[in-house]
């Protein structure tokens, strides 16, 4: 199926590569062959914007695969670089893969965060040059279909003449982990050996597809950066979003069908202020995100998890030291950083689930005694959203297949200075050696560089042995990482590595063994 090796010659000029869909040339840079904008679907375009994906049209000749295509319509003002455009043929992924050839490479396969609703496997902090070189192995980066397109189940507002499928963001995921299966031999990759890994809402995709039937067998390890796993809800919930939508844009119920014709900014305006409606509502709720729907996820992940019934595939899972401070300087509706918001978000939980003991929740509060300060409240909101699920999804996928659990704690000066420390998504950076490639980023200003670029080395070559081997334990020259289990050995990574055990001792005593969240 590929020319694999044939037409690597002068700098900058790729390979011609054939794949299901046709042939596509890259470009070389140093040690890294590249290809971008390699179409994975269809464009979602007319009855299938929210329509399942469908596989790439055919095409004849060889397609250029040097520029960034277009990424998914998403709302305005999101911190993106200035280069990205919107567009529908956005189904797509970008490949790097080292330059020299030699046997079939591990496979790394990224989801990016962006709470579902922004964000593009195609930004620069997620180039995988240099991730692809150090782990010599083929890095694959996943643009897929966002917000009201992608995670907002409007399955509720289907017509006769017009359908609305459920999850069709992770449904595009599955689809792009398809492809990988059929066409990444082609560029130098194993297809028997690919990792999936992501952040964020990239990460609780991770988790989400660890229990999707159809995404097994697609991938054969995973890494989870900061999970929220527990925001993903049931279809009621899902169709009072979709009810909101619909009488935004002015729709009486018979004519939702018009959904798939309006422009699509016009849509995606409406969806963003019914985004911003529900977490005032519910703060600490996500209106676009996964759905229980007896299909692509036949349960909710954490009970699936819980249930010991999760693909049995090695886990990296763990979050940063402080998640919760970052959203303080991000306006939007994504975490509960006021006192009064996280205070709402408890009365929300309580009043959703009459299951809830109100001992329990009790117990939780008592554990936070300054959460009438914005400090305790943005803690019991970072514990909620994103380090209980990751040490709840260690608990119960130990049991199942060998898992590590990590904290991230290094901070450069700045972010220490400021109190900002080891924050939600700073770990990313370390994890593909792109420092400053985001768009205003001021971290490094008071220096670091040289330090982080150390940690960033250590962060890469643990991955890369994972990636290669499904063990993340011994990686020569760095601390040993025990595996997680009765004794919850956990990674610190920081200016220096160390292990530590039950680090969420008070942790897990203050929130119980059972996982607690929206549904």
């Amino acid at each position: 199926m590929g020319r694999y090796g044939r037409e690597a010659g002068e700098e900058g000029r790729g390979e011609v590569i054939d794949t299901v869909a046709g042939p596509v040339r890259g470009a070389v840079a140093g040690p890294v062959r590249s290809w971008r904008a390699v179409p994975y679907a269809a464009a979602p375009t007319g009855t299938s914007r929210f329509a399942a994906p469908q596989p790439p049209r055919p095409w004849t000749g060889v397609r250029a695969a040097t520029d960034v295509g277009p990424i998914c319509p998403q709302p305005a003002g999101m911190p993106m670089e200035d280069t990205l455009r919107t567009g529908a043929d956005h189904l797509t992924v970008d490949l790097w893969a080292p330059r020299t050839a030699g046997a079939r490479r591990p496979v790394l396969v990224w989801l990016h965060g962006g709470a579902y609703l922004m964000g593009a496997g195609s930004q620069a902090v997620y180039d995988g040059a240099r991730l692809a070189a150090l782990a010599d192995a083929v890095v694959v980066t996943v643009n897929h279909r966002l917000g009201v397109l992608g995670f907002m189940d409007l399955s509720s507002l289907s017509v006769p003449d017009a359908q609305f499928t459920t999850n069709v963001g992770l449904r595009d995921q599955i689809a792009a982990l398809e492809w990988v299966r059929e066409n990444i031999a082609a560029f130098g990759g194993d297809p028997t050996n690919v990792t999936l890994f992501g952040e964020s809402s990239g990460g609780a995709s991770v988790t989400a597809l660890l229990t999707a039937p159809a995404a097994a067998g697609l991938f054969h390890r995973a890494i989870a950066q900061s999970p929220p796993a527990t925001a993903v809800y049931g279809q009621a919930r899902a169709a009072e979003v979709a009810r909101r939508l619909r009488e935004r844009l002015a729709l009486a119920p018979e004519d939702a069908g018009r959904l798939h014709r309006l422009p699509v900014d016009t849509v995606v305006r409406a969806a963003t202020q019914v985004v911003g409606e529900v977490f005032e509502a519910a703060p600490g709720t996500l209106a676009a995100a996964p759905v229980v729907d007896g299909d692509v996820l036949p349960a909710h992940p954490i009970d699936v998890f819980t249930a010991g019934e999760q693909h049995p595939v090695p886990l990296i899972v763990g979050t940063t030291r402080s998640e919760a401070n970052l959203f303080r300087w991000l306006r939007g509706p994504f975490l509960p950083t006021t006192v009064d918001q996280v205070s709402r978000m408890v009365t929300a939980l309580t009043e959703q689930d009459p299951q809830i003991d109100p001992a329990r929740i009790a117990t939780i509060l008592a554990g936070y005694p300054d959460r009438d300060r914005r400090r305790g409240a943005l803690r019991l909101a970072g514990d909620a959203a994103f380090r209980m699920p990751a040490v709840w999804l260690a608990e119960a996928h130990h049991r199942r297949a060998p898992t590590w659990l990590y904290r991230f704690d290094h901070a450069t000066p700045l972010l220490r200075l400021t109190g900002v420390g080891a924050t939600h998504a700073t770990d990313v950076p370390y994890v593909f050696d792109t420092f400053g490639a985001m768009p205003k980023d001021p971290s490094l200003l008071l220096g670091g560089r040289r330090g982080a670029r150390r940690v960033a080395g250590r962060v890469q070559r643990r991955w890369a042995a994972f990636a290669r081997t499904g063990r993340a334990d011994r990686v020569a020259g760095l601390v040993e990482w025990p595996r997680y289990d009765a004794a919850r050995a956990g990674l610190l990574i920081g200016r220096r590595d160390r292990v530590a055990f039950d680090v969420d001792a008070e942790l897990r005593r203050v929130w119980g063994p059972a996982p607690i969240g929206f549904r």
